[in-house]
């Protein structure tokens, strides 16, 4: 079992985000939400990138993806940025319930 770190993203433009995280990772996104979201799941890191120009280019938080996580933990460390905490399940099930149109691949 693999914990995973997560990295979330705005980005301004979903097309170009796609192409370059696709080839910085060397695989293709596990989850898009087209011209909005996108996920990406390899052995050593989980990446989301959310389409929000005006803040495209910041951290929107950070996590860890843990197989064993039970539900889904969020808590700001010292200098205000947030952890999020999960099981893919858990990623899973709150991107759904956001984006029921989701296309989810399995990786």
């Amino acid at each position: 079992m693999t914990t995973r770190i997560h990295i979330a993203l705005a980005v301004r433009d979903y097309a170009a985000s796609i192409e370059e995280y696709t080839k910085r990772l060397g695989a293709g996104p596990c989850c898009t939400v087209e011209g909005t979201y996108a996920l990406w799941r390899t052995p050593q890191v989980n990446l989301s990138i959310s389409v929000k120009p005006d803040e495209a280019g910041t951290l929107r938080h950070l996590g860890f993806e843990e197989p064993l996580a039970t539900g889904f933990g969020e808590e700001r460390d010292c200098n205000g940025i947030v952890w999020e905490r999960f099981s893919a399940e858990e990623q899973r099930k709150e991107i759904l319930a956001r984006w029921p149109s989701a296309q989810l691949h399995e990786v």
